[in-house]
Formats: C-alpha cells, structure tokens, sequence
C-alpha cells in the first residue's frame, strides 16, 4: 500500500526533513514507488502548491529538489504511492485536489477499499483508484449538510462518521487539510510526533541525515508530524490506536476521537 506524512505548525515550517526521509521509502529503503506527491499551503495566502509525480520519489530529481528546498507552510501533506487500485499514472497519484465551498482541500489515503463506492454527487473521480473515489463521496457528503464552509470542529464528527464508514470497506487510513486545520485518521496505523522546546537531535530511519531542531527553531514553535510508520530513529512516536481520529490546528491535538 501506501505511506502518508502531514505537517501542522505554529509557525512556518518546511517539511524537507521527513520528506526526505518519506522519499527514500519511495523505492529505494521501501517498495512505494509508483507515484508521490506533496501539497503545501503557502503560510501568507494561503494559495495551494501540488507537485506530484508518477515516478519513484527515491529517484525522481524533482522529489530530490522538493526535499532541498525550503519551502514553509502552516499544513503540508506527502504521499508515496504502491497501487493497489487503479494504473500507474499521474491522475492516480495523491494528494488528490478539489475546491468545496471556495476552499482548496486536499486528501491522501493509505489503504485498500472494496466494493464500489457511491458516486451520487457532484463531485466525481478523475483517475480509477478508490482513494479518490473516497475523496468525492466525503466531500458529497458535505455538500448535503452545509452550503458554506464551516469550521473544523463543526466538521470533525462528520468526518469521523465518513471515515468509519469507509474503514468499514477495507482499509482506511487518511489524511484531509484545507490550510486551516488537519484532520488526520487511523483505521489500521498512523503516527504522530509533537516538538516543541527543549528541541533535540533527530535521525532519519531511512537515511544518514539529522537535524539538531533546537539551531533551526524558537522556544514558541509547536510542530506535530503526523506519518504511517515513524520516521526518525532516536525520537519517541506515539501510534495512534486504530479507529483513533485527530484535528490538529497550529501544531496542536484539538479535538482527538478513541475508538468505542
């Protein structure tokens, strides 16, 4: 399947670090390597950035580029793909992007549903993976109950319920931001790291890099990193237990659901 990586910040911060690390997975230390992509809102406007590929991130020169350059955001999401459903190609890679009430939302997922899901609506998949599929019928379902944007905590509920309906069909594990919140779902395995001060060293697992976060932060800075598997060796993650969903807003847990 696939691997998941998403950012929350209280301060603009770029995500290179554990994209690296994520990318090496994209191929080379892992056996995703059929598509990556990564989706970044710009801190000042909030304009949304995709780039995605459907290539090995662990030898692609844009992932490499991607991952040396500094680009900072409130909210970044990654994705290195292994299909399950759907070709090899550039539609089928995630993030996937669609606008819902004059918000840019982003979505990547990490499982494998069966059974055909539902495609009333007006939003429709353009490729042939049910990730995508997945996408359309949450947003759908929004577009029954609101006709305007409404806040991440009015929306969390409901995307819990969209969540374990589809968890019910497979395996579902996602990742949803629309620059003002992250919402972050476990059905079978995520996990999360929050720094904050006293900043320390890191390690990547997947390759010979660290960081000392304490040269490259301010005592206010609060980062949550939300992944599938963790990704530094000497850093302590919390798993998420399966069924567990988050809201994270500038970093922090603000709304957090345990399984019944």
């Amino acid at each position: 399947m696939c691997e998941l990586l998403a950012l929350s910040a209280n301060t603009p911060t770029d995500m290179r670090f554990s994209f690296r690390g994520l990318a090496r997975r994209g191929g080379q230390t892992g056996e995703h390597a059929d598509g990556w992509g990564l989706a970044s809102f710009d801190p000042a406007s909030g304009d949304l950035k995709i780039i995605r590929e459907e290539s090995a991130a662990a030898f692609s020169p844009l992932a490499a580029e991607v991952a040396n350059h500094d680009l900072k955001a409130l909210y970044s999401l990654a994705h290195i793909r292994k299909a399950t459903q759907g070709v090899v190609a550039l539609e089928n890679c995630h993030p996937f992007h669609r606008r819902w009430c004059n918000q840019d939302w982003v979505f990547a997922h990490n499982g494998d549903l069966k059974g055909e899901i539902p495609t009333e609506g007006a939003y429709q998949a353009v490729g042939n993976t049910d990730s995508e599929a997945a996408f359309c019928w949450i947003l759908n379902q929004l577009s029954q109950r609101f006709s305007t944007a409404v806040e991440g905590h009015a929306l969390f509920p409901i995307l819990n319920n969209c969540s374990a309906e589809l968890a019910g069909r497979g395996i579902f594990n996602c990742l949803i931001s629309n620059g003002q919140w992250l919402y972050a779902f476990a059905g079978t395995k995520l996990h999360a790291i929050t720094r904050r001060a006293p900043f320390t060293k890191a390690t990547l697992a997947d390759d010979d890099m660290s960081v000392d976060f304490s040269e490259v932060t301010s005592a206010r800075d609060v980062v949550t990193i939300v992944s599938t598997e963790p990704l530094t060796s000497d850093e302590i993650w919390q798993p998420l237990t399966p069924g567990e969903s988050m809201l994270l807003q500038d970093g922090e847990v603000v709304e957090r659901q345990l399984p019944c």
